[in-house]
């Protein structure tokens, strides 16, 4: 099962999507004025934000004017959706399960969820309280009406959202691919609903070798192949290292060396470095290898201290154990798994020692046969 990509929006259909909204149109926006733009608050727009602005800029109430408007006035909604969760950490308890142990002191708990949210990518207003991701090059990003922490998907991509919103037709939520881990978890959160799991894998990289540099390259193309999403700052991250670590081909030197302008690019050339090193040569074509495969990658980062043991499990349990069958194998470390989300200052051991089972458990697996009897 391989899920098809996102198809660019082409600048006919940016147009035909601006007569839906009613709005009045001046000219679209250049490439310059929108490099100006980004330059100036410190922000990328997503591939089809960029073509659906370059095709007319809608003005009036809810669109943000970005060749006029008031400076202050598209700051603040730029900084809307952070410093709305920076209030509910402060007065509503809110804290991600990631951010480690909550301070008692607020003002401490805000300095640290400020910190870990420096690293999120930013959300950017498309209209009212809809924003898009602003990942550089890249389309079918979810948009998101955004309050605080109450976050509710409104479009699978900017031209579901636009159909839906300003025509009344049915979205396509069941098909919209979770893009950015923080804000796919806030969402999940708030619907009741499994976490998207079709995310960037968030992980450090702890390669140390130019075997395990390849083992990273090759898992990152595997979720590429079953649809997960991977970013471009992860594919040159990850070509950066196996760089250092002597792995050496023509599009591998240009990938590393890619800077943040040129990230579109980065996709294509991690192709190339997938065909100049045949690290696909033997891959499984079956979902369920790639799955069990990716699940070994996973459980070793755990253990490795790559990704912290809460997503790893987290991931497990949404990306193998479910569809797979729910194995009995996967069980303990899935339950442990949840024992640190639903974890609360009543509960009698600490969140360490639930992660420290979790890293015991992925030792084990590891350890065992592969993949674990079920």
């Amino acid at each position: 099962m391989t899920l098809q990509p996102p198809r660019p929006l082409t600048a006919a259909a940016a147009r035909a999507l601006h007569c839906l909204h009613g709005a009045d149109i001046s000219a679209g926006m250049g490439e310059r004025e929108l490099d100006a733009v980004e330059a100036r608050f410190g922000f990328r727009f997503a591939a089809d934000h960029r073509v659906f602005l370059g095709a007319g800029l809608p003005l009036g109430e809810g669109w943000p004017d970005w060749r006029d408007g008031d400076p202050a006035v598209l700051r603040e909604r730029l900084d809307r959706p952070v410093e709305g969760t920076l209030f509910d950490v402060r007065h509503n308890g809110f804290w991600h399960p990631v951010w480690g142990e909550r301070p008692q002191e607020a003002e401490a708990a805000v300095r640290i969820a400020r910190s870990f949210l420096a690293d999120v990518p930013q959300l950017v207003p498309v209209f009212g309280h809809r924003y898009l991701p602003g990942i550089p090059g890249q389309v079918g990003h979810p948009v998101l009406s955004v309050h605080q922490t109450d976050i509710i998907l409104y479009g699978a991509d900017l031209t579901d959202y636009l159909r839906h919103e300003f025509a009344g037709l049915p979205g396509q939520l069941d098909s919209a691919r979770a893009t950015v881990p923080f804000w796919s978890h806030v969402l999940a959160e708030n619907n009741g609903t499994p976490r998207p799991a079709l995310c960037t894998t968030p992980y450090d990289p702890c390669a140390r070798t130019s075997r395990e540099a390849l083992a990273d390259l090759r898992m990152l193309a595997l979720e590429r192949f079953l649809g997960r999403h991977v970013s471009a700052d992860q594919l040159i991250r990850a070509g950066l290292v196996a760089l250092v670590l002597d792995v050496d081909t023509p599009s591998l030197r240009l990938l590393a060396g890619l800077g943040r302008s040129e990230e579109p690019e980065a996709a294509r050339l991690f192709d190339q470095v997938m065909d100049e090193l045949d690290l696909l040569a033997d891959a499984p074509t079956e979902e369920r290898e790639i799955r069990w495969e990716l699940a070994r990658w996973w459980l070793t980062l755990i253990v490795k201290g790559g990704m912290h043991p809460a997503i790893g499990a987290d991931l497990l349990g949404h990306e193998v154990w479910s569809p797979l069958g729910h194995p009995d194998t996967l069980q303990p470390i899935v339950s442990e798994g949840i024992q640190y989300e639903d974890w609360s200052p009543a509960v009698a051991e600490s969140k360490e020692a639930i992660a420290a089972r979790i890293v015991a458990e992925a030792a084990r697996l590891l350890a065992g046969p592969w993949p674990p009897a079920l």
